[in-house]
């Protein structure tokens, strides 16, 4: 008799040939962004040993219904740990338990690289996201604001 418990994704990581798929998981976050640019982005995250991207494919790897970004981060001020750079569940998947499936990896994934704190940020205006991440056992931390600032004459930018 088959287990109606298991669960309809399976966890594996990414690919380049993914960077279609994850291009429209991003847009549905809030970061629309150009598959060139995506592509870019994903080959240097594929070549590096301190970052991770993990996706959510269907049985048959027809759909990516989410993703969870991780990085292994080292601060003057505190001690190596694990930081959630992206999670994003499908708008047509959320509420499923994927999200929770998705940081469960990357609290796996930490205690592989032998490290046990996973840092998560997530928008003060993401106020969807806040009771989920207490929900499953993170405690608030701080606040802060970020601050954006583009530079002229950075590699890749046109100086007028």
């Amino acid at each position: 008799m088959p287990d109606d418990r298991a669960e309809p994704w399976t966890i594996r990581p990414i690919r380049a040939a993914d960077a279609p798929r994850l291009t429209r998981l991003l847009a549905q976050l809030g970061y629309p962004s150009e598959l060139d640019a995506v592509t870019g982005r994903l080959a240097g995250i594929l070549d590096s040993t301190t970052r991770q991207v993990l996706v959510a494919v269907t049985a048959d790897d027809s759909r990516i219904d989410g993703y969870l970004g991780v990085e292994r981060r080292l601060l003057l001020e505190q001690d190596e740990h694990v930081e959630i750079t992206g999670l994003v569940v499908d708008s047509a998947a959320r509420r499923s338990g994927l999200g929770r499936t998705l940081v469960n990896a990357a609290e796996q994934w930490a205690s592989r690289h032998g490290l046990h704190v996973v840092v998560v940020r997530s928008n003060a205006a993401r106020t969807e996201s806040h009771p989920f991440y207490t929900g499953i056992g993170y405690q608030r931390t701080k606040t802060s604001h970020a601050y954006r600032k583009e530079i002229q004459g950075a590699p890749g930018r046109q100086v007028s």
